[in-house]
């Protein structure tokens, strides 16, 4: 695939964005009629899903069901509904990381992180944390690479908390240095709530991706080329990961 060009990440247009839950009900549909039989199997490692911003658990239950149907241990994050980080954010995700290390002590190892959006920050920097405990991470339409004006999402997270994410310029260059594990960004250029631009892990990084699929935002949780890419990500032998077949070069 062509290298996007680089460009400061604007959030998507409000057309785009209305017309996010109409194209994730038909993404649904979709998933619903996927054929599944030539995916690869899980060796059943355990597999924490971290939702987006304004869900919890309910979200993720697609792809939880999806995962444990191939033979993972699927694990909620724990944390219940997602409004972003009630404190300072460092201790918030020093106490994330240990919160994620307990709750997978009886599931082997090393698991793999799977985040939507937000959840996508907080499973790489749980990741960061944790490297000895995580073998991989995915993250679906996740703005690492991007402040918060990258997102239509921001006026969500007011109305939540009554105040814009607190991301100083140090916290929004260290989101966008890749975990020191495997680490797979899928993104959509049709994304109507996250600048595509901004999920993207630039620099040369041996063991980071992107991975571009067509969806919407609201959809990637349950879209089914997401899923086609999750499997094979998800059924590689641990410590023999190779990089996606159809991945997408990084901005230039």
């Amino acid at each position: 695939m062509t290298s996007p060009d680089r460009q400061t990440p604007a959030p998507p247009s409000w057309v785009l964005m209305g017309i996010e839950p109409l194209r994730a009900a038909i993404e649904y549909a979709a998933m619903k009629l996927m054929d599944r039989q030539s995916l690869p199997a899980g060796d059943g490692h355990a597999v924490v899903l971290f939702p987006g911003l304004a869900s919890d658990r309910h979200a993720t239950v697609p792809l939880q069901h999806f995962c444990e149907s191939l033979g993972y241990v699927a694990l909620d994050w724990g944390r219940g509904f997602n409004t972003g980080p009630d404190q300072e954010i460092d201790a918030w995700l020093d106490a994330l990381a240990q919160d994620i290390d307990q709750l997978t002590q009886a599931h082997g190892p090393r698991v793999s992180l799977v985040g939507w959006s937000l959840g996508g920050i907080y499973a790489r920097e749980v990741g960061k944390r944790l490297p000895h405990r995580v073998r991989q991470i995915i993250t679906l339409g996740t703005p690492f690479a991007g402040g918060p004006g990258s997102t239509n999402a921001t006026l969500v997270y007011r109305l939540l908390n009554g105040r814009s994410p607190p991301l100083d310029q140090d916290l929004i260059e260290r989101l966008k240095t890749p975990p020191r594990v495997p680490t797979t960004s899928i993104y959509s250029r049709s994304d109507g709530i996250v600048a595509w631009q901004a999920c993207l892990q630039d620099g040369d990084h041996a063991q980071s991706e992107n991975i571009e699929v067509a969806g919407s935002h609201c959809g990637l949780g349950w879209n089914a080329s997401v899923y086609a890419v999750i499997a094979d990500r998800l059924g590689q032998r641990e410590d023999r990961w190779q990089p996606y077949a159809t991945t997408s070069a990084p901005p230039a």
